[in-house]
């Protein structure tokens, strides 16, 4: 491309053109289905796939991918009751698939001819929504109409200043959830394509560690983040 870099070529975008999943709309000029919906794909097969192999052999002793998704799993279980109590166990499906999800997402957007779906708004988006939907449904499924109290306040009266506020503090947290997580991994693509073109592999190579790491944290924060919305759901109103 004349006058600027040239579009990387990226492996499951070509792979789901050639079968096509993935190809222009003639009449909007527009993609049927956007990169990040079949990246998302990508990481879930693949979750799958680790899945079916961490579970084709269980043994009393795990080796392996067993023992690799008994301590991953597990870890996160113990951290979540915890934190929850005995009601954790309720929602901890949900959080370890939350987290599953994002970290796989996060690192394949790190290997060469890949992409993060997780540097797409939308697909952050979804699943801030997804969060937000979870822990206000198990408020009122706990709850009931009663579940109104989480958002009153210690005292009677201070409702008319503490219900605005945490009706519009619920409905930031969506939006927060999104913006983090897509302005760090966006952020470090952007932080990997400048150090490829300014020292190429010995700028970038030590950076992929570091951004490792983040991808790693960051994944853990939007979890935490949603597992303590779903503490307090789960809690009695103060």
């Amino acid at each position: 491309m004349a006058g600027g870099l040239p579009h990387p070529v990226l492996l499951v975008d070509e792979a789901a053109k050639a079968v096509g999943l993935y190809k222009l709309n003639d009449v909007f000029h527009a993609q049927v289905i956007d990169s990040n919906v079949i990246y998302a794909w990508f990481a879930m097969i693949l979750l799958i796939i680790l899945g079916m192999l961490a579970t084709r052999k269980l043994a009393m002793v795990p080796s392996g991918f067993q023992n690799f998704f008994e301590v991953v799993v597990g870890g996160l279980e113990s951290f979540v009751v915890e934190n929850i109590g005995e009601k954790g166990r309720k929602v901890f499906p949900f959080l370890c698939a939350l987290f599953l999800f994002i970290i796989t997402g996060n690192l394949i957007g790190l290997v060469p001819g890949l992409d993060s779906p997780t540097n797409n708004v939308n697909t952050n988006a979804a699943m801030a929504l997804t969060v937000f939907v979870y822990y206000n449904f198990w408020g009122i499924r706990m709850w009931g109409a009663g579940y109104i109290k989480h958002f009153m306040g210690p005292f009677w009266w201070l409702v008319p200043l503490m219900l605005p506020i945490e009706i519009i503090s619920h409905l930031a947290r969506p939006l927060s959830l999104t913006l983090r997580l897509f302005g760090n991994v966006r952020g470090e693509e952007i932080v990997l394509v400048l150090l490829f073109a300014l020292a190429p592999v010995v700028g970038t190579f030590p950076m992929y560690f570091l951004f490792s790491l983040a991808d790693c944290i960051q994944a853990f924060v939007f979890f935490m983040l949603a597992m303590i919305y779903l503490k307090g759901s789960l809690e009695h109103a103060h």
